[in-house]
């Protein structure tokens, strides 16, 4: 009995999921910036409210929906489809139903790059010297600390926050628990603006989104950002008293 050898997967295919949404992404930005915008979602409001009353069930699951492919392809608009979410259902369960499809989108780039290239990349990394190696151990060693510090800090754009995990190896575990928490305190606090904008729309102007960087907004959030480092803290100061 002959052992036939596995049959190995094309490199284009794997690469495939991700060509097509780096690819949707870049034709997003161009065409869909008018239709995610806060004057669209103003202009539609009564639309929207009166479809939400009357079809309460159907409107969770589109909405959920909509929000996964705009996380998962990287389009325009997320910041809008947070404060919608926050708008039609209010801060709960808004902010449960926009940090599930965050998280559900996040979690399908995740996987995309993993399965394109990050397990080749990773493995890359591992079997490197000097420098990259350094910091694919680092990275390895602190993990849950990174990973939650990628999502708490508000700097860090949210498709690197997907993108690189995938290229060092985290666990989808991990990378699936730490996404969906760490993106609760921002989540939260685009939700509660979105359920105050009917008082905007009414005054006819801007919700505020700088609001995250304000001091009462941003210092709870670095706390936590600094909470989940602590642990990397520890390491070194134990590694030091070692040496």
């Amino acid at each position: 009995m002959s052992d036939t050898p596995p049959t190995k997967t094309n490199p284009f295919l794997k690469r495939l999921p991700l060509i097509g949404i780096v690819t949707i992404a870049i034709i997003g930005a161009f065409t869909l910036r008018d239709y995610f915008s806060f004057e669209a979602l103003a202009e539609n409001r009564e639309a929207l409210l009166a479809y939400r009353d009357a079809n309460y069930l159907t409107s969770v699951l589109g909405f959920i929906l909509i929000y996964i492919l705009i996380a998962a392809f990287s389009l325009p608009g997320a910041s809008i489809a947070t404060l919608t979410g926050g708008f039609l259902f209010g801060v709960f369960p808004g902010a449960f139903y926009n940090v599930t499809g965050a998280a559900t989108g996040a979690t399908l780039l995740f996987l995309a790059a993993r399965w394109g290239m990050g397990e080749k990349l990773a493995a890359r990394m591992e079997n490197s010297e000097g420098l990259v190696k350094s910091i694919k151990d680092g990275i390895d060693e602190n993990q849950w600390s990174m990973l939650f510090m990628i999502r708490l800090v508000p700097v860090v754009p949210f498709f690197v926050a997907n993108l690189i995990p995938a290229m060092v190896g985290v666990p989808l575990r991990r990378f699936v628990i730490s996404t969906f928490v760490g993106i609760i305190p921002a989540g939260l606090v685009y939700t509660s603006v979105g359920a105050g904008l009917g008082d905007v729309f009414a005054r006819g102007e801007r919700p505020n989104f700088g609001i995250i960087f304000e001091p009462q907004i941003l210092l709870p959030i670095l706390g936590l950002s600094a909470l989940a480092a602590l642990p990397m803290v520890l390491k070194v100061i134990k590694k030091g008293s070692l040496t």
